[in-house]
């Protein structure tokens, strides 16, 4: 009994000294990227059998599936060890990203296997968002293409610095030197002005382990290390230790009335106890009076470490707030440039509003100029008036409220962020903030004794924005201008913004592409919330196509106070009208850009009125709004005290 006890103890503590030993070694993270087919699955599934990170269940497991989805004949198809979705066997693709841990007698690794198809694109870019490297791969058989360029691009505006070119598929080509020697002339004449701190070449082939592992027979002429020698040894600076301290608040910790703390993780740098902090939106100062872990109290705390902070003080700190060193404060401010990577199929469009996420805050927020697209084969600064699909841009851009950042080369943390789409909450981009505007500094609210209330009282009317939407020859204009009249005629004092009459003037600049239409009804938006604040009721009359833009003009109104008003005038009654003619020249393909024709048109959901014309007068049609603004309509004593319409 002695003896199995004593056997027990030195297992025990052979796998205390293993953790150990495990603990001890560094981390690096890193992605494989490149062109669709160019091997990347196949390159983890040969790294995880060299380093002996498959157990022999899973094997078997490999060589059968191989036998039903391989694409690699009689031989183990590795691919498949991370391709584990069913439509990616299917397609022989990798679809979503990957990620596998497997470790050497010298480091920690944590791969990311992302996809090579453009479609997903977006993918790879959350790859590479905490990538340390990136092993770009590229087909011997076809070298440089356009996504490698692009996923080059990407990686290095997410912060890599080191790269891999990984020629793999040199089999293919009867291992040449001369094939490989001008692919890495052609990578590395491209990669000039992307930043990177180091590349390195290596020939392979990950079917047949060349080059992976160990040093090929086959290629004698290659001198360089093998990719896992390089793995090992790369250096990789852990930067975000070094950096000030920041600390993205997640979650206000307050389970009773003694303890208040702010949860979260440790962005970049050092914070211990008794230091002074600051929180970054309101400049307040406070000392840390605790740092708490789940395994108890920390003299201090870095980067990657999750805690939660107690302060000596009681301040108003929220999630989406951040507390920082008061020696290097971040920037804070509702204007800034940034690059941006645009992935959804509906293009990005200057002046449409959009969810800004960092990390740990959300605001609304509006791209409101596009100032260069970026040619991803030469690098050229190109004018262009939208991103499309994979298109990478350098873009200003306006928040509802001020954000705390760091410039992205500064902190990757904290000057990333994603856009959201406010109406299918997709993501459709991210970004890298580049810096602040300086007119976000010099641009302060002015407070003004006199507001919409005391306007509104001074006219007896509440303000409110009537926003007539529907197709061009709907009626909106007559109905409008009918609504007026009698607003008019009763007292009320009010304005009409006509989508013909605006083009003369503040909009005469902007065509009817879609990124004009953007712009055109975000200008209006903000005259009518302008008006709106003068105290009158302003009727808007627009076209007004999409669904997004009009959510943004209601977003910018107080509660109650815009009404969306759809004029549903089926289209073929429109074309029968064709008032000003348009729908003929339209359907004859001598008009581009037509709402309802080759333009879609985005009905409301959920208008608070809805107008349906077909056989009534528009008599009839502002009887109803008229109707139902009187079944709204409160005392003037219940509007004093903040009732909407």
């Amino acid at each position: 009994m002695r003896q199995a006890a004593a056997e027990q103890s030195t297992a025990v503590e052979s796998v205390r000294d293993y953790l150990a030993a495990q603990e001890r070694k560094s981390l690096l993270r890193f992605l494989t990227c490149g062109s669709v087919d160019d091997g990347k699955s196949t390159l983890i599934g040969r790294l995880l059998s060299e380093t002996r990170q498959i157990f022999e269940d899973q094997l078997a497991a490999l060589e059968r599936d191989s036998k039903k989805h391989g694409t690699t004949g009689d031989d183990v198809d590795f691919a498949l060890l991370v391709d584990g979705l069913e439509a990616e066997r299917e397609q022989g693709i990798t679809i979503d990203v990957a990620y596998r841990f497997f470790s050497t007698p010298k480091r920690k690794f944590i791969v990311a296997d992302t996809p090579g198809h453009e479609q997903y694109t977006r993918n790879m870019a959350t790859g590479a968002s905490t990538a340390d490297l990136a092993i770009v791969l590229v087909d011997a058989r076809q070298g440089v293409v356009q996504q490698t360029r692009r996923h080059s691009i990407i990686a290095s505006l997410l912060g890599i610095r080191h790269v891999v070119v990984a020629v793999n598929k040199i089999d293919l080509v009867g291992f040449d030197r001369q094939a490989f020697d001008s692919i890495v002339a052609d990578y590395a004449a491209f990669a000039q002005g992307l930043n990177f701190a180091s590349i390195v070449a290596i020939p392979m082939s990950a079917r047949y382990g060349d080059n992976v592992s160990t040093r090929s027979e086959r290629m004698p002429w290659y001198a360089g290390p093998t990719l896992v020698d390089h793995l090992e040894t790369v250096v990789v600076d852990d930067a975000a230790v070094g950096l000030p301290f920041r600390f993205p608040v997640q979650y206000v910790n307050r389970p009773n009335l003694d303890f208040r703390g702010y949860a979260g993780t440790v962005a970049s740098g050092s914070v211990a106890a008794g230091e002074e902090v600051v929180v970054a939106k309101s400049g307040k100062t406070a000392r840390v009076k605790r740092i708490v872990s789940q395994g108890g109290d920390l003299a201090s705390a870095v980067a990657g470490q999750a805690i939660t902070l107690v302060l000596d003080g009681e301040l108003d700190i929220s999630r989406g707030n951040m507390l920082v060193s008061p020696d290097a404060r971040p920037q804070v401010a509702d204007q800034f440039a940034a690059n941006i990577v645009w992935f959804d199929e509906n293009a990005l469009k200057p002046g449409r509003s959009y969810l800004l996420r960092t990390e740990t805050d959300q605001v609304s927020a509006t791209v409101t100029d596009l100032k260069h697209r970026l040619n991803i084969n030469n690098f050229a600064q190109e004018a262009a008036k939208s991103l499309e699909m994979n298109e990478v841009g350098v873009c200003n851009l306006a928040t509802q409220s001020p954000i705390a950042f760091d410039p992205f080369a500064d902190n990757r943390t904290t000057g990333a962020f994603i856009l959201i789409d406010r109406i299918s909450n997709a993501t459709v981009g991210a970004g890298m903030i580049l810096h602040g505007l300086r007119r976000a500094e010099n641009i302060h609210w002015q407070a003004l004794d006199i507001g919409k209330r005391e306007r509104g009282l001074a006219k007896n009317q509440r303000p409110a924005v009537f926003w007539f939407t529907g197709l061009s020859g709907s009626g909106k204009s007559t109905i409008a201008n009918l609504l007026e009249k009698k607003l008019h005629a009763s007292g009320r004092h009010t304005y009409i913004l006509d989508g013909d009459n605006v083009r003369h003037g503040l909009n005469r600049d902007l065509g009817f592409t879609d990124a004009d239409r953007v712009e055109n009804i975000r200008r209006v938006a903000e005259v009518a919330r302008l008006m709106a604040d003068a105290g009158l009721i302003v009727i808007v009359s627009f076209i007004s196509p999409f669904r997004a833009e009009r959510r943004m003009a209601r977003e910018l109104m107080e509660k109650g106070e815009f009404v969306e008003v759809f004029v549903d005038t089926p289209f073929e009654e429109c074309a029968k009208r064709d008032p000003k003619g348009l729908y003929a020249r339209a359907l004859s393909g001598a008009l581009k850009n037509f709402t309802g024709v080759d333009s879609p048109y985005e009905a409301p959901e959920n208008p608070e009125i809805h107008l349906r014309t077909v056989g009534k007068a528009p008599e009839e049609m502002v009887d109803i709004v008229e109707n139902w603004l009187h079944e709204r309509d409160i005392e003037q004593e219940q509007y004093d005290a903040g009732d909407g319409i």
